[in-house]
């Protein structure tokens, strides 16, 4: 069932909310003992709300996973995946999980991430690597790769999942699922952060539906007063988007890669085959790329992404008082946090100014037409070990990220609305997701035609092998 199916049937009394929850925790077990998806257990907490009586809201009675990263459950750590976080208990709840416990969801555990987010793996040396359920010796993706993998496994319809670089679409694009990353301040990250790293960071979710994943936004967008940015309200609520006639789009699509690395063949059938599905539909789709200084890009960039980590460096060191131990981090995070000791506050803001006039230049490309299609990465899920810093050294890594994806990262840093969605399968089975970029604000048009291609070509039937799936491949 979708998420908004099992809320009405729970309503209705066909189903109760504790018959829910231990279903979806039987479930959760089974998947987290092959493909090891749960870093902490909620479920006695869980239990507790369901027999106090849950809030009235579109989902009540939903089971719901926590990312390990970002969002904050009164009196549980976030541990991020790292053991400098592991014994931190949040002192309160964020906004985010203040709406999902309004909305009626039952958050009863949280998910394996990368260690603070910064690869699009999800290998925890703390937990251990989260496996893909589409074939278990391949990366599940990341950095929300446990929420994805109990979403594609059927544990659940619907996770919370966070995105700076891909990380809601990569997992989604790895785990044959859809993942949409909303627009910059679309939902608050307060009280506690106003923003990660030049705004970006964004928090919402990964689903199996794509109505589920608008009602969800729907539940929890909204800004707090403080926050450092704003965008334009929704004309109606994102849920009657879905369904809607999205008439006949100008759809500019790329299925080469713009930052100079290599795409896969696999990549470059999957997004020629959704160009295609979506000229069936009626669009208008041609060739057509935004202006990219390459060269530029790929040295600022590197140079930007340590601070994702040094934030929480500083922060820890901050609380602590004096600098916390460094080997307390990942071999790949401590390589990151080495980098930033040599660069200089001045560089951070020039480069962040020019990546402002980069976002100007993709706005500008993006008044000609309303979606951007591309591929949402540059290959098809890698085998675990395919990002082992011990094994292959910093500058390999990063190397390897940076061919991972060549085209996420371009809308956490425009701060624009952006989805993977599972239309391709390759000869071995796995999924290649392909990425829809909408203008700054404009989710109603992701999920208008996101809708429409899910009904063209439905994704929902399609499970892993072992988890509800038949063995096979092919789109």
């Amino acid at each position: 069932m979708t998420a908004l199916d099992l809320a009405a049937r729970i309503a209705a009394g066909g189903l109760s909310a504790g018959e829910a929850l231990e279903e979806a925790v039987s479930r959760t077990e089974a998947v987290d003992a092959r493909l090891n998806a749960v870093t902490r257990t909620l479920y006695e907490e869980a239990r507790g709300e369901v027999a106090a009586g849950l809030p009235q809201g579109p989902f009540t009675g939903v089971p719901f996973p926590l990312k390990d990263l970002s969002i904050s459950y009164a009196g549980v750590p976030t541990t991020g995946g790292s053991r400098a976080l592991a014994n931190l208990p949040a002192p309160r709840d964020s906004e985010l999980m203040r709406r999902y416990r309004a909305a009626g969801l039952v958050a009863y555990c949280k998910t394996n991430t990368p260690e603070l987010g910064s690869l699009g793996t999800t290998e925890p040396l703390l937990f251990g690597p989260c496996r893909n359920p589409w074939s278990p010796e391949h990366s599940c993706g990341g950095s929300s790769g446990g929420s994805a993998v109990l979403v594609a496994a059927r544990a659940v319809p619907m996770a919370h999942a966070t995105d700076g670089a891909g990380s809601i679409r990569i997992p989604a694009s790895c785990c044959g699922i859809f993942g949409l990353k909303p627009t910059r301040a679309r939902i608050t990250m307060g009280p506690d952060v106003g923003e990660a790293v030049g705004g970006i960071a964004n928090e919402h979710a990964v689903s199996i539906s794509v109505r589920d994943n608008a009602a969800l936004l729907d539940a929890t967008h909204g800004g707090m007063a403080g926050d450092p940015y704003a965008c334009p309200p929704p004309a109606r609520p994102f849920v009657e988007e879905v369904g809607a006639d999205p008439g006949r789009l100008r759809i500019a699509f790329t299925d080469r890669s713009i930052t100079g690395t290599t795409l896969h063949p696999d990549c470059v059938a999957a997004v020629r085959d959704t160009a295609r599905l979506l000229e069936d539909l009626g669009h208008h789709v041609e060739e057509a790329a935004p202006p990219l200084d390459a060269e530029t890009f790929h040295e600022f960039y590197i140079r930007f992404w340590p601070f994702t980590v040094a934030r929480h460096e500083r922060r820890l060191s901050r609380a602590a008082g004096s600098p916390i131990d460094r080997s307390l981090f990942e071999p790949f995070n401590r390589y990151l946090l080495d980098l930033t000791d040599g660069i200089l506050a001045a560089d951070y803001l020039a480069d962040l100014a020019w990546f402002h006039g980069m976002s100007r230049d993709f706005a500008a490309f993006m008044e000609g037409c309303d979606l951007w299609l591309t591929p949402t990465l540059g290959h098809p899920p890698p085998r675990l070990g395919h990002f082992d810093c011990d094994r292959l050294g910093g500058p390999e890594v990063m190397s390897r990220f940076m061919q991972f994806l060549p085209f996420t990262p371009f809308a956490n840093l425009t701060g624009q609305p952006s989805a993977s969605l599972p239309l391709y399968w390759n000869a071995e089975g796995l999924p290649v997701g392909s990425l829809l970029t909408a203008r700054y604000g404009d989710e109603a048009t992701l999920f208008r035609v996101s809708a429409q291609l899910e009904a063209a070509r439905p994704w929902a039937g399609k499970m892993p092998p072992g988890f509800g799936g038949k063995e096979g491949g092919g789109h």
